[in-house]
Parts: structure tokens; C-alpha cells; sequence
């Protein structure tokens, strides 16, 4: 159990380390709802706590930018029960939480294809976004309907539409077409569950990321946790290749 002190210690850490963006892949609701004989239901709610609970820590450490792996690209092949499940989990959550994210300062965002979402979950994304865009706390992330292959493929297409000439072509100017336009690249890449694979998420944004995996699921991944995966991070020698 980390104290009270030692968490003062980690926004100091954070200033030190210049760490701003932290990255993470919420791996393990299932996994965990099964090992305590809970529907898989009870595993994706729990999560939404953890994220509440993370987002909290972020602020209070002095994170700037919040990126989190909802909902893939790859997920649509789930059991439609699931999938619908976690669709309303989305709209209902953000419904629920958004005066409170606005009260607290919080950008959210949503990256990913949303198109492919209904209308009325389209919607209620883009009133949150529209709801938050001035304030100025910590700036929360959702990937949902995500691939970052499929983000790639996306601003290539936008670039060749837009008339570039193959010499114009820069990793500036390809960064710039990609859902993270204007947001520092992740210093921290953490996932949870214990599996070693970075499943299509922000495969360019993390090119130089400092990569964090712990065997925790995302529901028992809290303050303690996150501090824990800070305190890694400040170990590390970040060289860029260099």
C-alpha cells in the first residue's frame, strides 16, 4: 500500500519526468468477472470504476492527457448480446458522468470510427465532447470503435485526397491526419492483464512509449497501481534511439 506521502511523491515524479500522456489498454473485465463467478456484465462495470478511479489519480498526479482502449475495431466480432451491452454501457455512463467530468475540468474526446456507432449513440458522444471542449483539466481520451491500422489507412486516403505530392509527405504532416491531431504522443503505455501484445492501439503514437504491462485486470487496477507503473516509468532511460 503506497501512503498518503509517498502519492505527494508521485506528482512529483511526474513533474520531473516531463510525463504527460499515459496510455492504457483496459484488458482483463472478462477475465475477471469469471474468476469471481460474476456475468461478464459486472466485469465491464466494475471497469468503468477503475476508470473514474484512474482519471481521478491522473489529475491529482498531474497528468495531462488520458487515453484509454475501450472498445476495438475487432470487438464487433463479440457475441451481439456483448456488444450491445457495451454500447449502452457507453451512452449510459457518459449520460450519467458528464456534469461531473464538466465540473472536474475534463476534455473528453472519442477517437475512432463513430460513424459506424447509431445515430443516438453518435449523438450523445459529440454532446460530450461539444459539452467539454473549453475546459482545461485533465484532457480524457476514449477510443471506441478504434484501430489504428484502420486510423493509418484513413489518413493516408485523406492525405492523397487533399492532392500532396509523395516529397510533401512528412511524419508531421501524417500525424496530423491521425485522431490524436494535436495531443502529445503517450511517455507511458500500460496494460493490464498480463497479455504482451499491443493489439492495434496507437501503433504510430507509441513508437518511442515506455511500455508497462501488469497481470492486474482493469477492475482491481487502481491509484496504488497506477502510482506503481509511475514510479517504473521514472526508472526507465528514455533514449529515442539514440
Amino acid at each position: 500500500m503506497i501512503t498518503e506521502t509517498e502519492k505527494d511523491s508521485i506528482a512529483n515524479i511526474v513533474k520531473q519526468t516531463g510525463l504527460k500522456h499515459i496510455a492504457i489498454i483496459m484488458d482483463g473485465n472478462r477475465r475477471w468477472a469469471k474468476s469471481n463467478n460474476l456475468p461478464s456484465a459486472i466485469g465491464h462495470k466494475k471497469g468503468v470504476e477503475s476508470l473514474k478511479t484512474i482519471l481521478k489519480s491522473c489529475h491529482k498526479f498531474g497528468i495531462k492527457y488520458l487515453t484509454v482502449y475501450a472498445f476495438s475495431t475487432e470487438n464487433w466480432n463479440r457475441k451481439p448480446e456483448e456488444v450491445n451491452f457495451l454500447m449502452d454501457l457507453l451512452a449510459n455512463t457518459i449520460k450519467k458522468e458528464i456534469n461531473e467530468l464538466h465540473k472536474n475540468g475534463v476534455v473528453v474526446n472519442f477517437i475512432g470510427d463513430l460513424s459506424k456507432l447509431s445515430a443516438n449513440l453518435q449523438n450523445i458522444l459529440n454532446d460530450a465532447m461539444l459539452y467539454t471542449k473549453n475546459n482545461t483539466g485533465v484532457r480524457l481520451q476514449i477510443a471506441f470503435n478504434y484501430g489504428s491500422r484502420a486510423e493509418i489507412t484513413q489518413a493516408v486516403k485523406t492525405i492523397l485526397e487533399k492532392g500532396y505530392k509523395s516529397t510533401e509527405i512528412t511524419e508531421d504532416l501524417i500525424s496530423n491526419e491521425l485522431y490524436t491531431k494535436g495531443i502529445p504522443d503517450p511517455d507511458l503505455l500500460i496494460r493490464t492483464g498480463g497479455e504482451m501484445r499491443i493489439s492495434n492501439y496507437l501503433l504510430w503514437q507509441i513508437a518511442y512509449s515506455e511500455i508497462f504491462v501488469t497481470e492486474e485486470y482493469w477492475p482491481d487496477f487502481g491509484e496504488d497501481s497506477l502510482s506503481n507503473a509511475i514510479i517504473d516509468f521514472a526508472h526507465r532511460q528514455r533514449r529515442y534511439g539514440k
